[in-house]
């Protein structure tokens, strides 16, 4: 019975993790509502799951806070452009679909042209928080990283872009499970992402203790 109530048993550690999860996508869903933070809070939640989620390195909202504040001006220059691009691209979509009418050909070609401009937006999307929330890089080098990244692993890409369209269904189905999707999706993106981002880590000098750095990311 002891061990029942014990707080290492996987139960209640598995249902710790699980509260996080709830909890920081709650947080993250009511920091996208002013639009501004969207991108400093996507930079956020998925420092947030890796480091504390999957890693067990400190406290769920401590650590998203902190990714939130200090990639704050990145994540918002670069949220502000995506808002801008995606706002565009769906006029264009919806204007490409009016033209299938009257001209197929005309409008079935640009259909062809917005979706592809569509994928290759999503793609750089999914990929330029994260790539904020791990590197110090300029804005300019974010763009070029994500872009690069989202090409050259584009199996991932597409695996990625699915989950997160599973994930979209889920809610529209079960609506409640948008409180605990963000994190969710983040999570299980995270499993491809990090795979990826070990290719472009840099070696570490030693054990953190030894560098003076929290090179969590290295274990």
């Amino acid at each position: 019975m002891g061990n029942l109530f014990n707080m290492d048993n996987p139960f209640f550690q598995a249902l710790s993790k699980l509260c996080d999860m709830l909890f920081i996508s709650i947080a993250y869903i009511f920091l996208c509502i002013p639009i501004i933070t969207i991108g400093p809070a996507t930079t956020a939640l998925y420092y947030a799951v890796v480091k504390v989620i999957r890693r067990e390195r400190g406290y769920i909202f401590r650590e998203f806070f902190k990714s939130f504040r200090l990639n704050f001006k990145k994540g918002a220059i670069i949220g502000i452009v995506l808002t801008f691009v995606f706002i565009i691209l769906g006029f264009d979509l919806v204007y490409a679909w009016g033209l299938t009418e009257p001209d197929s050909s005309k409008g079935s070609l640009l259909m062809g042209v917005f979706i592809g401009i569509t994928f290759l937006a999503v793609s750089f999307s999914i990929y330029v928080f994260p790539i904020l929330s791990r590197f110090d890089m300029t804005v300019k080098q974010l763009f070029k990283a994500a872009s690069y990244m989202s090409m050259r692993h584009i199996p991932y890409t597409l695996l990625m872009i699915l989950v997160n369209a599973l994930v979209v269904v889920i809610v529209i189905f079960v609506f409640p499970f948008i409180f605990i999707a963000p994190a969710t999706a983040t999570l299980i993106n995270s499993l491809m992402m990090e795979r990826i981002f070990k290719k472009y880590m840099p070696e570490s000098d030693g054990p953190g203790e030894e560098t003076g750095k929290d090179e969590w990311y290295l274990e």
